[in-house]
């Protein structure tokens, strides 16, 4: 998931110095530096589950399109509907090749001005790349413009409180991809709304000069407790959320995913769309992404093939320990007749058990 982190291979993320005052535990994701862990996983679990938490998500890429002709060329290139999305909102979606294989996802804010797309860490050059490849007549432009943002995420059920707090103007919650521009200190923050994590909370787009005054003022006046990657994956997995370079890959068809989210089935063509189509007339994936019960004992790597007597049912891509159900868990891609709850497989080698359960794995608070 998270690679050990190698001083000087890296460009480190912009409050490095802070997050090492508060003895936070540093890691590498796609190239990127990452917030590892930052005290305990179980308390930082059980403060995203009844409090509010902090996470430094800067490492994460960002592009920016700008010209006439952004929201028809980009309209054109992903999953989802740029034309029809609202100025002042976020949509996700996904990039594909013309097989339909996944490129990235991404999550698209729509402005008066420009489009950005916010990526995994590391996918930036790998997107930028493809959209330019694409580019040929349309008058617009793509730029890298990740090092100009920085990214906060704040989840739990007082990230709002938090937020009104920090930002000092009452924040009334957002809905997922739902967009509100706030001033802070003269400069413009976007936040976007994002429950998956812990059934509320946003991610906070800030302009790079902005970003340490407003971490500290979460940490301070919002009582945010700072947390690592390490309990943002754990809540990840529980709410059955894939990610791209850990459950979604090169190969990945997004229907294989869950990700109906991302696709508009009106918008018309796109690269990939006659694959989409197909498979959705269709009516089913030969594999999907399903919830895992293991039990206790060692947590088997992602990778780790599942079977149903001597066949070959599918293979796991995330694996964490559930506080909630006291053992681990994993997300994993499984034959499409062994999808039902409760359908037991186990584990080639081992041959220890796993069941498949329902998503999300644990509801989120208040559920």
């Amino acid at each position: 998931m998270v690679a050990p982190y190698i001083a000087d291979t890296m460009e480190p993320l912009p409050l490095h110095s802070l997050h090492a005052r508060l003895e936070a535990a540093f890691g590498e994701l796609n190239g990127r530096e990452v917030v590892r862990s930052v005290g305990g996983l179980e308390e930082g679990y059980q403060a995203a589950r009844s409090g509010v938490v902090l996470h430094d998500a800067s490492s994460r890429d960002v592009l920016r399109l700008t010209g006439p002709d952004r929201v028809t060329y980009l309209h054109g290139m992903v999953t989802n509907d740029i034309n029809g999305l609202p100025v002042g909102a976020a949509c996700d979606a996904a990039l594909l090749t013309a097989k339909g294989a996944m490129v990235a996802d991404a999550r698209v804010l729509k402005r008066e001005e420009d489009l950005l797309v916010d990526l995994e860490p590391g996918l930036g050059p790998k997107v930028l790349e493809f959209l330019q490849r694409f580019l040929i007549s349309e008058d617009a432009e793509l730029t890298d413009v990740s090092s100009e943002w920085g990214q906060l995420g704040v989840y739990g059920p007082g990230a709002f409180a938090a937020l009104s707090a920090a930002l000092g103007s009452p924040q009334e919650v957002l809905a997922r991809n739902a967009v509100r521009s706030v001033d802070f200190g003269g400069a413009t923050v976007l936040l976007v709304g994002n429950p998956v994590p812990a059934g509320a909370g946003v991610d906070v787009l800030v302009p790079r000069a902005a970003l340490e005054p407003l971490y500290g003022a979460l940490l301070e006046k919002g009582r945010a407790r700072p947390i690592g990657f390490d309990v943002l994956e754990v809540l990840r997995v529980e709410a059955g959320w894939p990610r791209y370079g850990q459950d979604m890959v090169d190969t990945t068809i997004p229907l294989e995913a869950h990700l109906e989210r991302a696709i508009s089935y009106n918008k018309g063509c796109y690269i990939g769309q006659e694959v989409i189509a197909r498979a959705t007339f269709r009516g089913h994936m030969n594999r999907k992404l399903a919830g895992l019960l293991l039990g206790e004992g060692e947590a088997p790597a992602p990778g780790a093939e599942l079977r149903s007597g001597e066949k070959k049912a599918g293979w796991l891509t995330s694996v964490v320990r559930s506080p909630t159900l006291g053992q681990n868990v994993a997300l994993g891609y499984v034959h499409r007749d062994l999808l039902t709850p409760g359908t037991e497989l186990t584990l080639a080698g081992s041959g220890a058990r796993a069941t498949v359960a329902a998503l999300p794995l644990v509801p989120p608070p208040g559920a």
